[in-house]
Parts: structure tokens; C-alpha cells; sequence
């Protein structure tokens, strides 16, 4: 199955120290990718050997994507250490909650510039390079909350509905030129960021009996479809917003 064969590609993926953004890159190293591994506050060592023991190549990248300056920054060290960019995955995200009426501005700027402003430049600048060599693969993380408006998350239910949108304007300017822009929705998965939820046992189960699948997604349900965006199995995929929810939006 070449079609899934990702040898000699070379992924970018944010928030890659634990949860979504660890289990994404060890699956595409395990599919045969290089990969840099993008932090800030958490330590992406423990992702960097999941990389190593599939035989591929797993450099660490501290990088504020919140910080529209250390971008570039990032970029360059990509082409530094790995000569090209073949792939990006745009996972980095936070979450605030807060009632709608409370909710500070603060809360709200800080999710859109992880969440929203930082996947805008970094599709630009990796988009480029990829531009430049005529191929390329982005994968967006939006959400459910790209389709519906969850509760106390304003902010977050916003910058994913952009994402959403901005899959979808990039894939229309780039799909004729080998570049193929797509995301993927998780559904409820069991992270850092949900344990308050997982927590609160009426919330939970309510999720929970909501889900056709019956349980939480973990972090490895999502190698899959990543590396399938990733791969040359997806050339004709453009603009995509892939739900991987255990059926919640069929629900």
C-alpha cells in the first residue's frame, strides 16, 4: 500500500510534547515520515522517542505560536535541520471557559491567536515553501465546535469555526498546484483538555451515552486519518473537513 507510504516526507506538527499532537506525530513516523516536533511550555521528549523507535528523525522545536514573530523563526529551523517541508499539522490549541458574559477578552484573544492567527501564518508560511517545490499537505485541527456552538467556550467555538473556513479558503487557492488543504474535526477524545468534563460524572456520562461509539476518542484514533490527509491516498481531497467524533454528528 504506497499510497500510505510517507518515506523521505517531512512533517511540521504543533503541540506535538503530548495528547493529539503525540499520538499525530508518532503515526506519521510510524508511516515513514521525519518529523519536527513544535512545544512550548510541555516537553516533547517522550514524543521524540516515539519517533525514533519507528527509525525516523525527530527534532524538538520551542516555539510560542501564540507569538507572531517566533513563526518564521520556526519555519527556518525546519529547512535547517530537515532541507524541506512536506507536511504540516496544525494541532496547537487551547480552550477557555468561561460563561458567554463573563468570558474576559483576554480569553478570547489568547485562543484566537493559538488557535486561529498562528494556523493562518503557518499555513502561509509553510503554504510557500510547498508553493515553491509543487507539492505540500496541510492538515488543520479544527472541532464539533466547527459545526455546532458548544457551552461557555466563545472563543474557542469561534476560532474553530474559522479553521473550518480557512481550510477551505486556502484549499481553493492551492488545490490545482499539488497542495492539498484539508482538517480534521475530533470528536470528544480523552485529553488534558477535557479532563474537567471527564471528570464531572453527569457531563461525562451524557457525552458518553451521546456518542454511537460508546466511548471517548483517544489520541491514537487520530494517526490514521492524519496519515491518510498526509499521504498521496488523499491527492484528490481538497478543502475537507474530516469528522473522526465515534459518530457524534450523526447523532
Amino acid at each position: 500500500m504506497n499510497w500510505f507510504d510517507l518515506t523521505g516526507k517531512t512533517a511540521i506538527v504543533t503541540g506535538a510534547g503530548r495528547g493529539l499532537g503525540k499520538a499525530i506525530a508518532a503515526g506519521l513516523a510510524q508511516a515513514g515520515a521525519d518529523v519536527a516536533l513544535v512545544t512550548s511550555r510541555t516537553s516533547a521528549e517522550q514524543t521524540k522517542q516515539l519517533v525514533e523507535q519507528h527509525g525516523r528523525r525527530a527534532h524538538i522545536v520551542q516555539c510560542d505560536v501564540s507569538d507572531r514573530d517566533q513563526l518564521p523563526l520556526l519555519i527556518a529551523e525546519v529547512k535547517r535541520v530537515f532541507g524541506r517541508i512536506d507536511i504540516l499539522v496544525n494541532n496547537a490549541g487551547v480552550i477557555r471557559r468561561t460563561p458567554a458574559a463573563e468570558h474576559a477578552y483576554e480569553d478570547w484573544q489568547d485562543v484566537l491567536d493559538v488557535n486561529l492567527n498562528a494556523v493562518f501564518v503557518l499555513c502561509q508560511l509553510a503554504g510557500r515553501e510547498m508553493l515553491a517545490q509543487g507539492s505540500g499537505k496541510i492538515i488543520n485541527i479544527a472541532s464539533m465546535l466547527s459545526f455546532q456552538g458548544g457551552i461557555t467556550v466563545p472563543g474557542y467555538t469561534a476560532s474553530k469555526h474559522a479553521v473550518a473556513g480557512l481550510t477551505k479558503a486556502f484549499a481553493n487557492e492551492w488545490a490545482a498546484k499539488g497542495i492539498q488543504v484539508n482538517a480534521i474535526a475530533p470528536g470528544y477524545m480523552s485529553t488534558d483538555n477535557t479532563a474537567a468534563l471527564q471528570a464531572d460524572e453527569a457531563r461525562n456520562r451524557q457525552i458518553v451515552e451521546r456518542i454511537p461509539a460508546g466511548r471517548w476518542g483517544e489520541p491514537e484514533d487520530l494517526a490514521g486519518p492524519v496519515v491518510f490527509l498526509a499521504s498521496s491516498a488523499s491527492d484528490y481531497m481538497s478543502g475537507h473537513v474530516l469528522c473522526v467524533d465515534g459518530g457524534w454528528m450523526v447523532r
